[in-house]
């Protein structure tokens, strides 16, 4: 079930949102003055304590869960965030605000890792109510499909499809798609297709070794969340007691279109996520509850 599922469907609301008609007028009025997402990137950096969740994974291991690992764990974090947090999941069409639908992450993937080998993206539907298990079978099954060197899903036929064009016929096409997104008439079978419609596009540096980076937000589609990180690292800190000690780390950068919410609902989600990584058995049981975000 979708974020918004149970909602009818009003004038003014898209086939992948729902207009948000009781926001302040301060809010409102924001996309009209910060038109694109350029104009409203935020990055935020934050160094996660990995230590309590490496030793869940692996005693998750031990259980007969060998499959599990630290992307499975973050995208299942970033799940039940969503799920708390339900403001991260909307977006700016039309210079007006919207929830989203659907729960849906974007993962780029390298079919092989060599510099040769092809790129595609999987875009990954969940559920709020969804468990670390459930968005393991979910990315799992995702990745195995996509693998494959001749493997293509809907996002690898759409770009496949629309570069069968001559250039400025291409041009003019991108440009008409851009109208129909603007004015929320873009089809829903190019949405689907679309990895820039969603909730939030997830990058796993780690997989290539590099620290994470800040990567901007697309201005095609309606992602207002770009999360990177990188690879594990242990890291000296200064521990509650003043001393000196070695912990496991893992960097994250995220880049957020500022115009979806405030910058203290922001910090809350950014703890809340981080609270998961200290108590990864959370993640074992679905939320007590789901948060729906306003009318």
């Amino acid at each position: 079930m979708g974020m918004d599922a149970k909602k009818p469907r009003r004038f003014g609301d898209r086939s992948d949102g729902r207009r948000l008609r009781s926001l302040d007028p301060f809010y409102r009025i924001i996309p009209y003055i910060m038109r694109s997402r350029a104009d409203a990137q935020n990055s935020f950096e934050d160094t996660l304590d990995i230590g309590p969740a490496e030793e869940w994974l692996r005693s998750r291991r031990a259980q007969g869960k060998p499959h599990l690992g630290f992307l499975h764990l973050l995208i299942a974090a970033l799940v039940r965030t969503y799920s708390q947090r339900p403001r991260l999941n909307r977006f700016i069409a039309g210079q007006r605000i919207y929830a989203r639908n659907e729960l849906v992450m974007s993962l780029a993937i390298k079919k092989r890792l060599d510099e040769d080998s092809p790129e595609t993206v999987v875009k990954l539907a969940f559920r709020p109510t969804d468990t670390v298990d459930d968005v393991a079978r979910v990315i799992d099954a995702a990745v195995t499909e996509n693998k494959a060197a001749e493997a293509t899903n809907e996002t690898d036929r759409a770009a496949r499809l629309f570069m069968l064009l001559p250039g400025f016929v291409l041009r003019c096409a991108m440009w008409l798609l851009r109208v129909l997104d603007y004015h929320g008439r873009l089809p829903k079978a190019l949405i689907r297709a679309s990895p820039f419609h969603t909730s939030a596009f997830v990058t796993d540096l780690g997989s290539l070794r590099i620290r994470p980076v800040y990567h901007h937000l697309y201005e095609f589609g309606t992602t207002s969340v770009f999360v990177a990180f990188g690879l594990r690292e242990e890291q000296r800190v200064i521990d509650e007691q003043g001393r000196p000690a070695l912990r496991r780390t893992v960097g994250l950068k995220v880049v957020t279109d500022e115009r979806i919410c405030d910058g203290y609902y922001y910090a809350s989600a950014f703890k809340y996520l981080a609270g998961l990584f200290r108590d990864p058995a959370q993640l074992e049981r679905p939320p007590e509850a789901i948060v729906d975000d306003v009318e």
